[in-house]
């Protein structure tokens, strides 16, 4: 018995391990395949603001293309060891929420409670940048395009908390680990592969935890980040 429930294991082992492959080697092709355009975006971009200095417009285009290198980017670093470095949780968050903010509906309304003491971690920008997004996407989806998403930060057991709620549909309990299997999804487009990604990033290279706190169909569904405290 013993011998068969380590078979299984060793089975269940490899498996994880290839889609872990397969996940990683499409993140970077994906990332392969963003470079050109993205190089010739930007090449055109300048040549715009050479001849249209003060146009607005073209600056925000810029702002987008310059996004687009650091989305690249972040599927480069999909499967890599990156440099965490020192950085405040709070600030961090909190450009990453006002950049959603500048760039979604304003039927969506944002609130930010920063009550932590001491939000400093290790932390890696591109890819944590992209976790918070990530999780305002899937509300963005939740609530229909309308709606409130509230960010909260606390302290708790020498962890960062970061709470992040939104007023959709919620989520089944029965899906609430699910959600982060690759693949998953409920939508009728996209891969599944955001909260996945989301996991891998907060668990694997911040030593954190993603989940979710509580989810209910007439309060929305409340996503909770733990980051370690870095002690200096």
């Amino acid at each position: 018995a013993l011998f068969f429930l380590f078979l299984l294991w060793v089975i269940s082992s490899d498996k994880k391990n290839e889609q872990s492959k397969v996940w990683i080697g499409l993140s970077k092709e994906t990332a392969h395949q963003l470079g050109t355009p993205i190089s010739s975006l930007m090449a055109w971009n300048e040549i715009l603001k050479a001849k249209y200095t003060d146009d607005v417009t073209i600056q925000e285009m810029g702002k987008d293309v310059e996004r687009l290198k650091v989305i690249a980017e972040r599927f480069s670093k999909i499967g890599s060891v990156p440099e965490l470095t020192i950085e405040n949780a709070t600030e961090v968050t909190h450009v990453a929420m006002q950049y959603m903010e500048n760039r979604t509906s304003k039927k969506i309304a944002y609130s930010f409670d920063n009550k932590a003491e001491n939000t400093t971690s290790l932390i890696f920008l591109p890819l944590f940048e992209w976790v918070i997004e990530n999780i305002c996407k899937n509300a963005i989806d939740a609530m229909n395009g309308s709606g409130n998403i509230d960010f909260e930060l606390f302290n708790q057991r020498g962890k960062i908390i970061i709470e992040i709620t939104d007023s959709g549909k919620g989520i089944d309990r029965k899906l609430f680990k699910k959600i982060f299997q690759p693949g998953y999804t409920t939508k009728k487009r996209g891969w599944g592969l955001g909260l996945s990604f989301a996991k891998r990033i907060v668990e694997e290279y911040h030593h954190g935890k993603i989940y979710v706190k509580s989810s209910d169909r007439q309060l929305g569904t409340t996503f909770a980040i733990e980051l370690p405290v870095c002690k200096n």
